[in-house]
């Protein structure tokens, strides 16, 4: 097998009613893999979509048909000798010509294609076409063929496999991209080739791993069919077996006593081993290679008196699974590259994450994502690309799921961070709650995906790990018997909060998973600076730029409703972006630690989202341009292996003791009601063991939890390391002095060390440096402090700071200045 990439000489031509003469008129060079938006932001023809209200001004490229064209020269073919064209990716309505012949249609993003082109490969040079097509407009007349079917956004996302979110969504941009985004290749071959090999790995009853490796081959119908032998190696084992003359696959079992099992983050190692296939018939045709690790998963649904738990176990041990959903992490897809990948997934390791659900309205991910996530233990749920809409079952959008399920089931199964295989997202809920029932009027709307295709195929080619049909999903669910959203059995999805309740109702339910949840809040900063400073210079959540870049429908008015209960709305766009940022970081703070309270009946959760892929105001933690905002704090709080909180249990406050180590967690804890000022008021000392993966509730004495003055005093629990401050009331109820803190800056090394200390109780202490440098970084934020207690900021950065800005608003911020400022009470945050 020989190899090159075909990815030089192309140019991209626009044509259509509403392409720009300066557009239409041009031959534009395009790298490949590359799309019209990239194409276009290269050569300078169009602005860049995310900046100010350039999302609009592209907007003619949705309707926008595009002639992708390189030259193909290739030597002559042998008689024996296979030469194919490959696309692992086109995005995604196309015609695919070489030297005037058609050699395929596309129309599906999702899918690889390969063109047998053997008799055009004869040393002269041909015109490689590939027509793509509006999607919009495609998607439009299947639509009008089949009839409309709902979905969550007006586009018909529904109608071609596409990434749902090209079309927007309530935190992306609405581009619509159309190329070749991945990449694309000449492959020559004689004989066989391996057309796909699937590793399926298990333990055997007496503990020793092994590996099944599935392999299917192509054989090139240019000679007699003969024997082929499959040889597979991978730690320090090894096997072979035929293939007979008449047989197209192979199954090889290895068994490997010498490996090692591979562990989720915080659970043990992640050992990972080459695994070597090779094609022969008297030579090498062929060979594979990748590294897999050695583990079993299995998700608990055993009912108990509680419902129907969904307890992810890996190697029979049950994971709390502290998540994220993952979403593309750019909308320009082919600007992703390994190294951001590395940066993101790195994040989510920081924030004490151990699994990212890839959502289903994006992308199958590259494989750099899924080895990334293997090297690193971070678990890896998949959802199948359906999202929030009702999807066709009629031809040919049934092949074309099938077909790229077929091909990304198999192309997944080395990585042992993939655990979870999901039907879509939502669809199933939407068919019963959004009205879509009486729309669809007995048409086919997906239902049959997600419980007769998708399961098929993944009993078929990945039997090692399990499938859910939906998220939400309860087990067991018959339309009109159980609801799939039922927090009580199942995967749950809480947005009523978003929507229309107060964060503090994520206590009023025990759900046993909750695979979505969260909260929005404004980027950093900076990278409002960069990409949405308005154009008078005059910030407001009123401005075109900004609402352009809030996509939630009422969405401003949405952190509105919610500050306003727990810290006040803020006149100045200042204070208001930082309490926005800050109550978005203790909503979603909130719910994880009442979800970790509830160990093991509550299972898992995981926030809606870690990652952005352009510059919005979302629910996102780290925003698009790489900058952590103060949610990734919160998550690093609230997702630690070992958390101590005041939570509710029938009304009362008791202390929950979470210890998510192998090892026992003991000592004496302390316990004080004290004043914001310090003075203690009662105080009680208990000893506590919380037992390794464990919850210890510990009811708070009376003493403790009935103040004199509820305004101007709270709970601290001490243990270890770890402490947690309990207000009575809400901090816009709370007497906090906004002149609380001192700060003292001290320059070292890469940076400033930041000492900052509490004269009164100071509530969620922060450095917003990217206002300073955007470069700049800080390891820590959201830090609460008793009288008395300091805290000390490390600041990364290679310019020099001015220390009394460094030590002030905007930069310097707590929740006593953002909730003086509300209030119109004086005073600095510093004194």
């Amino acid at each position: 097998m020989h190899s090159r990439d075909l990815h030089d000489g192309w140019t991209i031509h626009a044509h259509g009613a509403e392409v720009p003469d300066a557009v239409a008129d041009a031959e534009i060079p395009v790298t490949v893999p590359g799309t019209s938006h990239t194409a276009l932001l290269d050569a300078g023809l169009i602005p860049d979509p995310y900046i100010g209200t350039h999302e609009l001004d592209v907007a003619w490229m949705h309707r926008a048909d595009w002639r992708f064209t390189t030259t193909f020269d290739e030597a002559g073919a042998a008689a024996d000798e296979r030469v194919d064209l490959v696309f692992a990716g086109i995005d995604t309505v196309a015609t695919v010509s070489l030297g005037g012949r058609e050699l395929g249609r596309t129309a599906n993003m999702h899918r690889s294609y390969r063109f047998d082109v053997r008799d055009l490969a004869d040393g002269g040079a041909h015109d490689l076409v590939v027509d793509v097509r509006s999607a919009l407009s495609y998607g439009e007349a299947e639509r009008d063929r089949l009839g409309a079917r709902p979905a969550a956004y007006p586009h018909p996302l529904n109608m071609v496999r596409k990434m749902a979110c090209s079309f927007g969504w309530d935190w992306g941009p609405d581009l619509q991209t159309a190329g070749l985004w991945r990449p694309v290749h000449v492959e020559r071959w004689r004989v066989a080739r391996l057309a796909s090999v699937r590793p399926l790995v298990g333990i055997r009853l007496d503990g020793v791993p092994y590996v099944r490796v599935h392999v299917d081959v192509e054989r090139s119908g240019l000679t007699d069919a003969g024997p082929l032998t499959i040889r597979a190696a991978v730690a320090g084992a090894a096997r072979e077996v035929t293939i007979p003359a008449d047989a197209s696959t192979a199954v090889v079992e290895i068994a490997a006593p010498e490996a090692e099992l591979w562990w989720p983050v915080g659970h043990g190692e992640q050992p990972l081993y080459e695994l070597d296939v090779e094609l022969v018939d008297g030579e090498v045709r062929d060979t594979w290679q990748r590294r897999i690790g050695f583990r079993t998963v299995d998700v608990d649904e055993t009912p108990d008196e509680h419902g129907t738990p969904w307890t992810l176990r890996v190697n029979g041990t049950p994971i709390f699974v502290k998540g994220a959903n993952w979403i593309p992490d750019d909308h320009l897809l082919t600007r992703i590259t390994r190294e951001r990948l590395e940066r993101r997934i790195d994040q989510a390791l920081g924030a004490n994450l151990n699994l990212l659900r890839v959502w289903g309205g994006g992308i199958y991910e590259s494989r750099d994502f899924y080895e990334l996530c293997d090297e690193r233990g971070v678990l890896v749920w998949q959802d199948f690309l359906l999202a929030c809409a009702a999807y066709p079952e009629e031809e040919p959008l049934a092949g074309e799921l099938e077909a790229e399920a077929r091909e990304n089931v198999a192309r997944l199964t080395p990585h042992p961070s993939l655990v979870v295989w999901n039907g879509g997202n939502e669809n199933v809920w939407g068919f019963l709650d959004w009205g879509w029932r009486a729309e669809l009027d007995g048409a086919t709307w997906g239902y049959g995906y997600a419980t007769e295709l998708l399961p098929r195929v993944v009993a078929e080619l990945d039997p090692t790990r399990p499938y859910s049909w939906n998220s939400p999903s309860s087990p067991g669910f018959a339309l009109d018997e159980r609801h799939p959203n039922d927090p009580d059995h199942g995967t749950h999805h809480q947005w009523e909060v978003w929507n229309r309740l107060d964060y503090t109702h994520y206590a009023s339910e025990i759900p046993r998973f909750c695979s979505e949840f969260g909260f929005q809040g404004p980027p950093a900063w900076a990278t409002l600076e960069r990409a949405v400073r308005p154009a008078d210079g005059v910030w407001s959540t009123e401005d075109a730029a900004f609402l352009l870049h809030q996509k939630a429908a009422d969405g401003n008015a949405k952190l509105d409703a919610g500050l306003a209960p727990h810290l006040g709305v803020p006149e100045d766009f200042a204070d208001w972006h930082w309490a926005t940022q800050l109550n978005q970081a203790r909503a979603v703070a909130f719910a994880i630690e009442h979800y970790r309270s509830w160990w093991p009946r509550t299972a898992g959760a995981i926030v809606w989202q870690l990652n952005d892929c352009w510059p919005v105001t979302s629910w996102a933690a780290v925003d698009s341009d790489e900058r952590v905002k103060p949610l990734w704090f919160a998550l690093r709080h609230a997702f630690a292996d070992r958390l101590v909180r005041v939570v509710e249990r029938d009304g009362v406050p008791v202390v929950a003791l979470v210890n998510d180590t192998a090892a026992p967690w003991s000592g004496a804890a302390r316990a004080t009601r004290e004043t914001f000022a310090g003075e203690v008021l009662a105080e009680e000392a208990f000893d506590v063991v919380v037992a390794p993966r464990s919850v210890a509730l510990v009811p708070l004495p009376t003493a403790l939890r009935t103040p004199l003055d509820a305004a101007a005093e709270a709970v601290v629990v001490r243990f270890g390391d770890e402490r947690t401050v309990h207000l009575f009331v809400e901090d816009v109820d709370a007497a906090l002095d906004p002149a609380s803190i001192s700060a003292e800056v001290t320059p070292v090394e890469g940076g400033y060390r930041v000492e900052v200390r509490a004269r009164s109780l100071t509530r969620d202490v922060a450095l917003l440096v990217d206002r300073l440098d955007p470069a700049a970084s800080v390891d820590d934020a959201l830090v609460t402090l008793p009288a008395g207690e300091s805290v000390t900021f490390h600041v990364r950065t290679a310019v020099a700071l001015d220390s009394a800005a460094l030590t002030s608003a905007p930069v310097l911020r707590t929740a006593n200045d953002v909730v003086g400022a509300a209030l119109g009470r004086s005073g600095s945050a510093l004194v």
